[in-house]
């Protein structure tokens, strides 16, 4: 089947026409199941893009290795690392890094899908990949995540390179360990090479903006979303869930327009205040205090609770699978933004829905991180560097044209903002598919 053939006759597969991959459980898919959910769900919209729909639901490579590391007290310990590429159709695979207790592969082949749809939303030039190491780094020295570090780069380092694969931080990566990857690439294949990673410091050739650039993609979104809507910013309530890089960057730029942050949730607790909370203050004071909670004029509330907090705008900036069947009735927002990857089930997206309650997705809302580690990709290979300036003025104009035409789709086929990413995203990907065919 080439590109120049017409498909009309050749009946689309039916959703989950194969068995699902036998490396993952079809009793409990985990998180990927979500984003196969989302693909069925917009498949009907694909026309006769649809003959390759399949090429969506199964990543095109998957690398699992063993991370053996001389840990302080001489003992070794093995750490479970993973590669996913979801798809290269477009680019080369693009996506983050992330250490955490929980990870999983199917977490890890969702959010690489993820970064797909991410990718091609905005219309930036990569596929979706994402990487990820099973540890709680809180447990671990810095020496320790130095050498777990390096010795995951050299074994993925056969997948990935400034034109094949650019890994970035992701949950609890960041400037530090882009350094570390970087370097042992560059030790590696004998040479500096800058662009096998973004997100790296700025004396490494990293990109001014980068850190507040997921959350001031949250906040360009948000903002449009809020227009379209009818909703002043001056003086609109948000509750934050996350106050890492992302939530806390969100916080802090919606709050320097005027919005007042009503209540912060994080790891170690949850804090609410009709008044408003100050995120430079919060932040200082988590950093200072180790806690969220106690932060002087406010008061913490249950964890549960943080859903039915009275609010204009709510920003799940945490983890996937956070607003549910259980608390997504809850919720009295009329807008939400996801900073978080997965945030939201899709039976919950159905109730928000239903509820009249606007959702920007993740694969848009949180689309400024990977914009702006474009950039820094550019400008490492042109070594040429822009102003931070330059740099925000152009984040701010992708995601909010991005939005604008986002939305028309959303009215023209009178679907939830979500489907109408997809439909662009998936579309585009799929196009380029079937352009370049299969090999051999």
């Amino acid at each position: 089947m080439t590109a120049t053939q017409d498909p009309a006759s050749q009946a689309p597969a039916p959703a989950r026409a194969h068995k699902v991959p036998s490396y993952l459980d079809p009793n409990n898919i985990g998180p990927y199941e979500i984003f196969l959910e989302q693909v069925e769900r917009v498949t009907p919209y694909l026309g006769k893009l649809a003959f390759w729909v399949e090429t969506l639901k199964r990543p095109k490579r998957i690398l699992v290795v063993d991370i053996p590391v001389h840990l302080d007290d001489g003992s070794i310990a093995h750490f479970e690392g993973y590669r996913v590429q979801h798809n290269t159709s477009r680019g080369p695979a693009k996506g983050g890094v992330r250490f955490h207790q929980d990870v999983t592969l199917s977490e890890v082949m969702a959010l690489s899908a993820w970064m797909t749809v991410k990718n091609a939303a905005v219309n930036l030039p990569y596929g979706g990949g994402k990487g990820g190491i099973r540890l709680d780094p809180r447990q671990y020295s810095t020496g320790e995540l130095e050498r777990i570090t390096r010795r995951y780069t050299s074994e993925i380092g056969l997948i990935i390179g400034p034109d094949k694969d650019i890994p970035a931080p992701d949950v609890n990566t960041g400037p530090q360990t882009m350094a570390w990857m970087m370097d042992t690439y560059s030790m590696n294949v004998g040479r500096t090479a800058t662009g096998v990673v973004t997100g790296k410091p700025v004396s490494l050739g990293g990109s001014l903006g980068r850190a507040d650039a997921t959350g001031r993609g949250v906040f360009v979104t948000g903002s449009e979303a809020m227009k379209k809507l009818g909703m002043p910013l001056e003086g609109a309530r948000i509750a934050i869930q996350g106050f890492g890089n992302v939530g806390e960057a969100a916080a802090r730029i919606f709050h320097e327009h005027g919005a007042k942050i009503v209540a912060i949730q994080d790891v170690t607790g949850t804090i609410h205040s009709e008044a408003g909370i100050d995120p430079g203050a919060a932040l200082s004071h988590l950093r200072a205090t180790g806690r969220i909670t106690d932060f002087p004029g406010s008061e913490e509330i249950a964890a549960a609770d943080f859903w039915g907090v009275d609010c204009d705008v709510l920003i799940p900036a945490a983890l996937e699978k956070q607003i549910t069947l259980v608390n997504a009735d809850r919720i009295k927002a009329r807008l939400i933004v996801e900073g978080a990857n997965g945030p939201t089930i899709p039976a919950a997206d159905d109730l928000l829905a239903d509820k009249g309650i606007t959702v920007v997705p993740d694969v848009l809302a949180n689309a400024g991180g990977v914009t702006v580690s474009y950039f820094e990709w550019v400008q490492d290979f042109s070594s040429f560097f822009w102003t931070e300036d330059e740099i925000n003025k152009r984040l701010d104009r992708i995601m909010s044209e991005a939005f604008q035409s986002l939305w028309a789709v959303k009215e023209q086929h009178g679907v939830t903002l979500r489907t109408a990413v997809y439909i662009v995203a998936c579309t585009r990907v799929l196009e380029a598919r079937a352009l370049r065919g299969l090999y051999p």
